[in-house]
């Protein structure tokens, strides 16, 4: 499970089923090391170049990265107003980033004298993510946003029956098996061939970005009749390589649908 969310040993709903207490405060704060190289470029240049990052963990928020000032291009970097307040860590100040002619505001905030309990936030910075327009971890592009080390994605073949129908009955697809793509803090997940789809899938211009599964294509399902089901399933055509096993695979929307995976004698 992931620190901070989904029920992890962080988050705010702990689940009951434990047999252990978290000594501390309801919102609680932890920076680990992430060690891999990090870069940020915008306008093709790299603003930003670590080896010496830190992941922020807090309670219910995503992690995100702390820099040492010193691995950010100071000379991009300048004085902004904006202020901000955390009653965990301080007072945030800001910073605008140029390049050329080309102006981020506000792209850089660091707590410059931080509370007590956190003073190992000093001397360190954050670029916000959408500032650059490339990120590289390593030398791979980083997709959506940097990988949770404490976030995972398992696939798993199933032979299992798949079947999906409308919440009030229609068959839209019937497939002998599939993927089974189990994700930190989500409800599992099957993906079945598009042959095994019986409804028309009508694709649409929606896209999402996963860091861990790439970016999905949405498609609305059309039924007999007319009746559209507006971005009910969708599919990654160049999944990255760990979620390969559901390059061009189907999955459909819960809300919008009856995903039923059963047990048949073999």
């Amino acid at each position: 499970m992931a620190l901070t969310m989904f029920g992890g040993p962080l988050s705010r709903r702990v689940p009951e089923t434990r047999t252990f207490t978290v000594e501390g405060p309801a919102h609680s704060l932890l920076l680990e090391p992430f060690t891999r190289r990090v870069r940020a470029e915008v306008d093709g240049v790299t603003v930003l170049d670590t080896t010496r990052g830190a992941l922020l963990y807090e309670t219910g928020l995503p992690p995100q990265l702390y820099v040492p000032e010193e691995d950010f291009r100071a000379d991009l970097l300048e004085p902004s107003d904006t202020t901000t307040h955390c009653p965990f860590k301080g007072d945030a100040t800001y910073r605008s980033l140029r390049v050329g002619d080309r102006v981020v505001p506000d792209a850089v905030w660091a707590y410059i004298d931080p509370k007590p309990e956190t003073s190992w936030l000093a001397g360190r910075a954050v670029l916000v993510p959408a500032a650059a327009d490339r990120w590289l971890d390593e030398d791979d592009e980083v997709i959506g946003h940097l990988p949770d080390p404490y976030h995972r994605v398992d696939l798993r073949q199933t032979s299992r029956r798949i079947t999906v129908t409308t919440t009030d009955g229609v068959p839209v697809a019937d497939a002998a098996g599939g993927v089974l793509l189990g994700e930190t803090g989500l409800v599992d997940r099957f993906y079945v061939a598009r042959d095994a789809v019986s409804a028309t899938l009508e694709r649409t211009d929606t896209r999402t970005v996963c860091p861990y599964k790439g970016v999905a294509s949405w498609f609305s399902v059309r039924l007999d009749g007319g009746r559209v089901l507006t971005d009910a399933a969708w599919s990654y055509e160049e999944p990255t390589d760990e979620s390969r096993a559901i390059a061009g695979l189907v999955c459909f929307a819960h809300d919008e649908l009856a995903v039923r995976a059963e047990v048949t004698a073999s």
